[in-house]
């Protein structure tokens, strides 16, 4: 073997040979003449006449390399024209044999030959192929007196046309030729892609773990012993539904009870890819008479895409494209939605409305969701189909279960479509619900698959060895189609091949397109599942778009779909994800570069920002491609790329996609950094929890944008660092030095920016127990707040001041900002906003001593919460109405609930109000004589109050006191009593000092222990009342 970089490639001169594959003497040829050669273009009907190569593209090959053994002492001293004619038969027969089997020779030097199978065309056998050749090569080389040995291995090869000569590399390369030199004389070795792709089709013995020089690792090879023996026009293949009759009778009758009984059903249809979920789905859709049907499909790809299936389902049925200006697209939402706060929070969670107002929550998008699926369901039966759920991210997920759950009064139908993995992630999906429905799709039955091939077959007039289908199909209807489409694209004399594996059969039938459809069909795949006309267009004015998408309807590989999100587009689909997988692998690194970055700009042209998270994925598959190619993508692209995932990011945040937008940050910061992005990537991780990250980021931030003037991020970063250090290590003075630092530094930026730092200030202040602190910098927070016009940033700290005058018990104040908090909710939509000032109302009447009332109003915010889905926040007023129930001497009802809350709190590792459930569910057995469980909450309660909670260290000593008492242990009792009450008089806690000092009171009235002090405090803050407060 010579030693040279063994890169496949063929010289127009080299090859010896006579083309026609009649025989002949060793005679050069011209170029034209060597690429039939290659290219097996021979008189032999048998052998298909290829569509030569035309550009660089990515292909999965099998190369072979064969080598004389011993040549140069076998032929030393010989007659030169002798040698020459053995040489020459030689290289001849091992031409022939490989151009016989499918194969290219690639390349003839000294004794070696170098072949190549799938190269240019692809066949769904090229490895087995490669293998016959290479036992057939031995058979005729024994016969010339002569030995070989040959290597072989399979893989991914870049393969590129150079005028009159293809040129490839790869690792398949390499290795086939270093195994062709380990081979024994005689033996063909394989490497271990051929293997994988062999699928048991030639017999091979394990040669184990082989040293190969230039690897650095070893290389399992096997040794190939023997094989074994296992033109009219196209017309669109239409495929019936062929053994589902049960799956479909059982869809259509939960489609009946549905609309029998006007509750939401979930059905999730699982299958592997091909098994036909979807075409399941649309024979049933096809069948409805009497619903809107809307669809949406999970994207795998992409981050910022959370609600990308409630996006085109909202976008559907509001009839919005996704050139629709933002303000026209934001009218439509409005137009078909009766609540305009519904409309606001649905536009922002599909991206056509930006967060001018603060960030949603993910409770508050799942909501406004399951308002506007009402809504939809009340007029007609409503069908929302969920595509590729396997793919959905936990915040969709949860909105669907949270349909599912809480539409109860409408019909409304999901049926989700999802791989079997979707139980990795979710093990629990659709899981303990009484209407939810699970169809499992298996490969069809052999009578089953028999009937799909008769019917594809009757429908083309095609002569089909049905068994032989069904042998290699094992029930899969996707693989049963494509194998009848093969078959009818390939006429052959005698039975086709059939492929062994659903993707290698894809493959060979888009390596056999017409040139243009087979360009256009794998830029598409770059566009992803969906693409449409105008951009295939845009980066295609080589092809002849059109003519090119009618070849690619007619074949079936793409199918037209129904609406364009784009208005004026013609929009088409990919008939199955493989197809789309397989034509993209076919694209070299360097063409989906350029594709994924002329298909970013054509959407920036015709889309704007609506689509930024789709052209932010193409932008960066761009720069990432590059980088691997290159070792950087240029600037430009970098640039742009960091922009658009940037906007991304903060619309990700803005509807609390918290963990898409670090993701999207961090990747902007990655390829173009600068402060902002630090500092909005750090935002993310705030709001994520992650403080320890959170106080690294924002020390960076902080101390760079300080020493290059960036006052605003300065100041921003330190009012996020201030609650992280509040949060993470519980030192408020620390957090407290860091807010007010940031108020000086925003002190001449917008007063929205100001509102941060004097919010974080105000709550520092709270959390020292310092209230005139407080009341300085929520003041001055509100002021910020409605100068700014914020309405969201209004009722937060409106919220805030509200629960600090009802704590002083300074309720006439209190009671103006309670309702201007429930005005600002109504106002905003928010419902969350809603919940929050029914809690405000209740606490303000629990300080008047209004039990019922206040009662009443954590009900109302509880439903709330409960249909949010924030088990947290309802479990919070679960306690609260327990409490209430204590207060009216409830104490049955009152154990439940606040047994219900412990449950909860534990559940969720909520130990700042566990341990308050705890206290208060103590309290309640003591009233109920239960005193040894009493004792033991109450002292589970003590243990589990954080360090810096004045409040839970002060509560939980009442109720200590409440069992102390109980037993008769006066003196620990008064003691706790006492402690407690000074405790909140230092904090300024007027409202639960009072609560306090009732406790005390009556102790030590009951007891004879008057204290005319305590007495006389108790009156003063209790003008109107001294009744107990729960």
């Amino acid at each position: 073997m010579p030693r040279t970089s063994y890169a496949l490639k063929t010289f127009g001169s080299s090859i010896p040979g006579d083309p026609s594959g009649r025989g002949g003497s060793f005679v050069p040829t011209l170029p034209s003449e060597n690429r039939a050669a290659r290219t097996g273009r021979r008189d032999h009907s048998a052998i298909a006449l290829p569509r030569t190569m035309c550009r660089m593209e990515r292909k999965l090959a099998t190369v072979l390399f064969v080598d004389l053994v011993d040549s140069t002492e076998r032929l030393a001293g010989r007659d030169p024209e002798v040698v020459r004619r053995q040489v020459t038969s030689f290289f001849d027969e091992v031409a022939r044999c490989i151009v016989t089997h499918g194969g290219t020779v690639e390349k003839f030097a000294g004794d070696a030959v170098m072949a190549a199978f799938g190269i240019p065309l692809a066949h769904e056998d090229d490895a087995e192929r490669a293998v016959r050749a290479a036992f057939a090569t031995l058979e005729k080389v024994r016969e010339l007196n002569l030995q070989a040995r040959i290597g072989i291995e399979s893989g991914e090869v870049v393969a590129e046309e150079q005028r009159d000569s293809t040129f490839a590399t790869g690792e398949p390369v390499n290795l086939a030729a270093r195994l062709q030199q380990e081979a024994q004389p005689g033996e063909v070795l394989v490497g271990p892609g051929t293997v994988r792709l062999l699928q048991g089709r030639v017999e091979l013995e394990s040669r184990g773990l082989i040293e190969v020089r230039g690897f650095d690792r070893a290389v399992e090879a096997h040794r190939a012993v023997c094989a074994t023996d296992l033109g009219r026009p196209l017309r669109s293949l239409a495929a019936p539904l062929v053994g589902r009759d049960a799956e479909l009778e059982l869809l259509e009758n939960t489609f009946s009870r549905t609309v029998r009984d006007e509750r939401a059903t979930l059905v999730t249809i699982y299958g592997d890819p091909g098994v036909g979920k979807s075409r399941l789905v649309r024979e049933f859709v096809a069948g409805l008479d009497r619903a809107l049907v809307l669809s949406g499909r999970c994207l795998p790809y992409g981050e910022g895409v959370t609600y990308w299936p409630l996006a085109e389902m909202v976008k559907g049925s509001a009839g919005i494209t996704d050139d629709d200006p933002l303000e026209e697209a934001q009218q439509k939402i409005r137009e078909c939605c009766e609540d305009e706060a519904v409309a606001d929070i649905l536009a922002l969670a599909v991206g056509v409305l930006e967060a001018v107002e603060g960030e949603r929550s993910q409770q508050e998008i799942t909501w406004a969701a399951r308002a506007w699926a009402e809504q939809l369901a009340e007029s007609q039966p409503l069908v929302l189909v969920f595509e590729d759920v396997h793919w959905g991210e936990e915040p969709l997920l949860e909105l669907v279960e949270h349909l599912a759950a809480w539409v109860r009064e409408q019909p409304l139908l999901i049926l989700c479509i999802a791989r079997p993995e979707l139980l990795d992630v979710r093990p629990t999906w659709g899981g303990g619900r009484v209407r939810s429905t699970t169809l499992e799709l298996e490969p069809l039955q052999a009578r089953e698959s028999a009937e799909l091939v008769e019917v594809l077959a009757a429908e083309l007039e095609l002569p089909v060895d049905v068994e032989a289908v069904l042998a290699k199909t094992e029930g899969n209807p996707l693989f049963v189609e494509e194998t009848i489409r093969m078959l009818a694209e390939r006429p052959r004399d005698g039975a086709a091949r059939i492929p062994d594996t659903l993707q290698a059969l894809i493959a060979a039938r888009i390596d056999r397109l017409p040139t243009p459809e087979r360009t256009l069909i794998q830029r598409a795949a770059a566009m992803g599942r969906i693409f449409m006309a105008g951009a295939l267009e845009h980066v295609s004015s080589d092809v002849d778009v059109g003519d090119a998408l009618d070849g690619l309807l007619l074949r079936d590989l793409v199918v037209r779909e129904p609406r364009a999100t784009i208005s004026g587009e013609q929009a088409f689909k990919f008939r199955h994800v493989l197809i789309r997988e397989v034509a993209y692998a076919g694209l070299s690194k360097s063409s989906r570069a350029d594709l994924h970055r002329n298909f970013a700009g054509w959407l920036g042209e015709r889309a704007g920002d609506e689509l930024v998270e789709i052209r932010a994925f193409h932008l960066d598959q761009a720069a990432r491609l590059l980088t691997e190619l290159d070792g950087s993508a240029p600037a430009e692209l970098n640039e742009e790329a960091a922009a658009a995932l940037s906007h991304a990011g903060k619309r990700a945040l803005s509807r609390e996609a918290f963990r898409s937008a670090r993701k999207l940050l961090l990747r902007a910061n990655e390829l173009a950094p600068t402060l902002e992005r630090r500092y909005f990537a750090a935002r993310a991780a705030w709001r994520l929890g992650d403080m320890t990250a959170v106080i690294v980021e924002m020390e960076d931030v902080a101390s760079v944008a300080a020493s290059h003037g960036e006052r605003r991020l300065q100041g921003r970063a330190l009012t996020a660092l201030a609650e992280a250090v509040l949060n993470q290590r519980a030192d408020a003075v620390a957090a407290r030095e860091l807010a007010e630092e940031a108020v000086d530094v925003l002190a001449d930026e917008p007063p929205d920016i100001r509102f941060e730092a004097l919010r974080a200030a105000a709550t520092i202040a709270s959390w020292l127990g310092d209230n005139d602190a407080f009341e300085r910098w929520a003041r001055l927070a509100l002021e910020a707040a409605r100068s700014a016009d914020r309405k969201d940033q209004e009722a937060a700290i409106t919220l805030a001041l509200a629960q600090a005058y009802v704590l002083r018990l300074e309720l006439v104040e209190a009671e103006p900002l309670v309702e201007r908090v429930a005005e600002l909710a109504e106002g905003s939509g928010s419902v969350v906003g809603r919940a929050e000032a029914l809690v405000a109302r209740g606490a303000l009447e629990n300080w008047r001593d209004n039990e019922a009332e206040a009662e009443m109003a954590y009900a109302a915010a509880r439903d709330i919460y409960r249909e949010i889905g924030n088990t947290a926040a309802e479990a919070n007023m679960t306690m609260l109405i327990g409490r209430c129930a204590s207060a009216q001497d409830d104490f049955v009802r009152s154990e439940k609930l606040l047994s219900d809350a412990v449950r909860t709190f534990k559940g969720l590792n909520d130990r700042a109000r566990l341990c308050e459930a705890q206290r208060s569910l103590a309290e309640t057995y003591v009233r109920l004589g239960r005193l040894e469980e009493a004792e033991r909450l109450a002292v589970e309660a003590r243990a589990s109050v954080g360090p810096e909670d004045r409040i839970s260290i002060s509560t939980t000593k009442l109720s200590l006191a409440a069992v102390r008492a109980a037993q008769g242990r006066d003196d620990e009792a008064e003691h706790l009593l006492r402690e407690a009450v000074e405790e909140f008089r230092r904090a300024g806690m007027r409202a639960v000092e009072r609560w306090a000092l009732r406790r005390l009171v009556e102790f030590q009235r009951e007891r004879g222990r008057e204290d005319a002090g305590y007495e006389a405090r108790l009156s003063e803050l209790s003008p109107a009342s001294t009744a107990p407060i729960a």
